[in-house]
């Protein structure tokens, strides 16, 4: 029995094992394959990332010659894997967090080997008998050929430093400085589409209820919640940066904070706003009906007002299109304030007056932070320099309205005849006769 159940147990383990085996080549290609699709992901995304990875195994490839080639190797001895480390540290995805990284470390670097020295250098003049007392102290200064060691180590990580810097500027470089700048313009387009479409989503107009495969532009404005971060980090890192592009040494960033701040506080009130949304908390339909078209104003003006100033931000151009909407929105937040004091309200249930009076409320506040943002918009322009545009006429509708000369229209020909009374019927007092005149043919 005892043997019986000892080859039982072996034939159960052979057969586990032979079915691992089998399983082995389709679990290894769902691997693969599932690897692949993920960097196919991450391309589409965002294919500065896997334009990263690549400026980083170049900048391996390079210092690592400093390791496995004898001649370099020669020279800088183990002090060569520095600059493999440091490419590992300093390197980032964006040129102002390379700069900002290498910067630090190489100063860092340069404080720590002055440091040693000067430590070194105490030690030798202190004698015999406080000598070995200060080395105690100084373990890490124990090597007698302590300059040589700075040295080589110091060249290895500006080695290092400098590669890094040099692949980020040159090898397809990514600016922080320009991801902040259209960050912003894109949180304030979010907050601008929603805007344009809560009145029809609220009111429940006709027109948008026919859209109602695509509300997406209703969840833009969760992004924005949590963008301080990344703006901050992007605003750091861009103070780093040479100047490049559109953008020059010292450009005024902290106004991009600024800006970020205030669609940040407008984005928190369509979180507030956002919930009245939900129908089993709205009020009658006729209650709201008394303020809806201001409401409506209000909330499209200033869409499209903050619409206008994103599009001023990412072209670099002055935001004078948006001041009309910021006028209107303005101009309709002023006469619902005078329409909720008045007596509308007498004969209606008051708690679901304040459903209405809520929604009024935060929409007023929001008209006051799309003007706040415009006033930082425009200094962001005065400061800056941003170029000046006709706010009448748009560079498309220019071109569309050119007419080309010499260009053939096809159309039929038409024949227009032309009546007029004649002598006779006027002194008839008929004017209802009428003599033919020889007929005009446009082409």
């Amino acid at each position: 029995m005892e043997m019986e159940s000892a080859g039982h147990e072996k034939a159960g383990f052979c057969r586990r094992w032979w079915t691992c085996l089998k399983a082995l080549p389709e679990n290894l290609t769902a691997k693969v394959t599932e690897f692949a699709s993920k960097i196919k992901k991450i391309g589409k995304d965002d294919p500065r990332r896997v334009i990263h990875s690549l400026k980083v195994g170049i900048a391996l490839t390079l210092v690592s010659l400093f390791y496995y080639s004898r001649t370099l190797y020669k020279g800088f001895g183990d002090s060569a894997m520095w600059a493999v480390m440091t490419v590992v540290v300093v390197l980032e995805f964006s040129v102002g967090a390379t700069l900002g990284k290498g910067l630090n470390r190489g100063f860092a670097t340069l404080l720590a080997g002055a440091l040693g020295v000067g430590a070194h250098h105490l030690a030798s003049l202190s004698g015999g008998v406080g000598e070995p007392i200060l080395l105690g102290f100084f373990v890490f200064l124990q090597d007698r050929e302590i300059l040589e060691l700075a040295h080589k180590r110091m060249s290895t990580i500006l080695i290092g430093g400098a590669t890094c810097v040099i692949i980020s500027i040159v090898v397809f470089p990514v600016w922080a400085g320009e991801d902040l700048h259209n960050l912003v313009a894109f949180n304030l387009e979010k907050i601008g589409n929603y805007l344009e479409g809560f009145g029809g989503e609220y009111f429940g107009t006709s027109e948008d209820e026919d859209c109602k495969e695509d509300k997406s532009f209703l969840q833009g404005y969760i992004s924005v919640l949590n963008s301080k971060s990344t703006e901050e980090n992007l605003a750091n890192f861009a103070r780093w940066e040479p100047g490049h592009g559109r953008f020059r040494f010292r450009h005024p960033w902290k106004q991009y904070l600024k800006i970020g701040t205030l669609t940040r506080q407008c984005a928190y009130r369509i979180e507030a706003l956002n919930g009245y949304l939900n129908s089993g908390i709205q009020a009658p339909t006729e209650i709201r009906r008394k303020i809806k078209d201001l409401c409506t104003t209000m909330s499209l003006e200033s869409g499209m007002a903050l619409n206008e100033l994103a599009l001023s931000i990412r072209k670099m151009t002055r935001p004078s299109a948006a001041d009309s909407h910021i006028e209107r929105s303005e101009t309709a937040a002023k006469t619902l304030k005078t329409l909720l004091k008045s007596g509308i309200w007498e004969d209606t249930d008051f708690l679901e007056v304040i459903k209405v009076a809520t929604v009024a409320s935060l929409l007023i506040d929001i008209t006051n932070c799309a003007q706040k943002i415009a006033e930082s918009v425009h200094e962001l322009a005065s400061i800056v320099q941003f170029k000046s545009v006709d706010p009448t006429v748009s560079p498309e509708k220019s071109e569309s309205s050119k007419v080309k000369l010499g260009a053939k229209v096809d159309c039929p020909q038409v024949s227009i005849t032309v009546r007029e009374p004649s002598p006779s019927s006027k002194e008839n007092g008929n004017s209802q006769a009428l003599t033919p005149v020889p007929s005009v043919v446009v082409l």
